[in-house]
């Protein structure tokens, strides 16, 4: 009896081992991560790249400009997607135009002017199904223009170097019962629920110079056009908009985000301050002062007499999230105004008191911004994505975030109204 209770005790023990063996060699998990891969062009790419194309799906947008009935969102560093805006309610995707490197953009009459890597590249938009090359200066931007990951110019081989994201989905032998299901490794995160839920007219953009938003590093002024790089101030004659002439470089330091035109003067975001510019000699803009704050992701609009100033943690700095008011009446010795908490602010815009916070994946706020030391807010919509907003009339008001195109009716700044929603394509 004794050498039965043995062998049973045995053979149940043989047992719980082969399942744990078995357990640790069949047991498998998915892991999906995202990392850099490195390619490079060479200039002769550059104006090869350039296309027109047939409309394509939003993947990855990045800023967006408003011209006439048309709308432009960039796709980040691949090109231009055109959207007929004639009725906001039902926005058309007509076309795609791909320029490499594309991040910014401006446009003056018929002619579009786009970053093509270090090249500044003006482009006939009189058909938009039809875009055309007229203009071409080269090394420009020689640091890159983009936040984040950036890309690198050799001047000696002339070659650039950049890096796309890739989406690596794998399975992996783990042991049972492994708990995480986010491992940090190669300095990227792992995580199997990242990626988890969360028709053609002929037209022409021409005619009227058009509207960026507060994230823009170029804009238009008169006859001039300024690209804000990642440590400079460009400035270029376009006179002639067929052939944009470089004619100065002011160096603002580091950190450099992006730049807002108010009347005559240049208010320029960068990483620790607000650059304020005296722009009534557009071919010679003078810095008359500087507003500086902690170290942060700083875009800035400006209505009357006040700036609305949003800073942000991330890879820009550490600062809290928050937005500053201040007051610009004296450009030589802008005063703070007052402080406000926020979540995570981006892009911003104001129009007749009526501003609008873009707060990334805490959505979109709309404030009463009539009384600047108690500003109030009039409505939160949530459960979206904001990255910047621009308000094309005093009742149409468009926005782009990761999770696509939104527009609303804001005739009423406590009751926005969402009239349409282009969305990104699901990954």
């Amino acid at each position: 009896m004794k050498r039965n209770s043995t062998l049973n005790g045995l053979i149940l023990l043989l047992a719980i081992l082969t399942g744990l063996s078995s357990c640790t060699d069949n047991c498998e998990k998915t892991r999906v991560y995202r990392t850099t891969v490195a390619f490079q062009i060479g200039r002769e790419q550059l104006k090869a790249g350039i296309q027109n194309a047939a409309p394509q799906e939003i993947e990855n947008p990045g800023k967006i400009y408003a011209i006439g009935n048309f709308l432009l969102i960039n796709e980040v560093k691949k090109g231009l997607h055109i959207i007929d805006n004639t009725n906001p309610s039902s926005p058309q995707n007509v076309a795609f135009f791909k320029i490499p490197g594309v991040i910014d953009m401006a446009v003056k009459g018929n002619i579009l002017y786009t970053d093509n890597y270090t090249d500044l590249v003006a482009f006939d938009i009189s058909d938009v199904k039809n875009i055309k090359e007229v203009g071409r200066k080269n090394n420009m931007f020689v640091n890159g223009m983009v936040d984040g990951i950036s890309w690198y110019y050799d001047p000696y081989s002339k070659i650039i170097t950049d890096y796309a994201w890739k989406t690596v989905t794998e399975k992996v032998k783990t042991g049972c019962g492994e708990g995480s299901t986010v491992w940090p490794g190669g300095g990227v995160y792992y995580d199997t629920g990242f990626f988890n839920g969360s028709n053609g007219t002929n037209g022409s953009a021409a005619g009227t110079n058009g509207q960026g938003g507060s994230m823009a590093r170029f804009t238009i002024y008169q006859d001039y056009l300024y690209a804000a790089t990642q440590s400079d101030l460009l400035v270029f004659d376009i006179k002639n908009q067929q052939k944009p002439d470089s004619i100065s470089k002011v160096n603002l330091g580091w950190g450099i985000e992006t730049i807002f035109p108010y009347q005559d003067k240049l208010f320029i975001g960068s990483n620790t301050g607000m650059h304020i510019f005296d722009n009534s000699n557009p071919a010679k803009p003078v810095r008359t002062s500087i507003f500086q704050h902690v170290r942060a992701c700083d875009p800035v609009v400006v209505e009357g007499n006040k700036a609305y100033v949003t800073m942000r943690t991330g890879i820009c700095g550490v600062a809290p999230n928050r937005m500053d008011v201040v007051d610009v009446s004296n450009l030589s010795s802008p005063q703070l105004i007052k402080s406000y908490e926020m979540e995570n602010p981006h892009g911003l815009a104001i129009n007749n008191a009526n501003l609008m916070v873009c707060e990334g994946q805490f959505g979109l706020k709309s404030f009463n911004a009539a009384n600047a030391s108690d500003i109030t807010l009039n409505q939160h919509i949530k459960n979206i994505d904001a990255f910047d907003v621009i308000p094309v009339s005093n009742t149409l008001l468009i926005m782009i975030g990761k999770d696509g195109l939104y527009q609303y009716d804001y005739s009423d700044p406590k009751n926005l109204k969402l009239l349409s929603h282009i969305k990104v394509k699901s990954i």
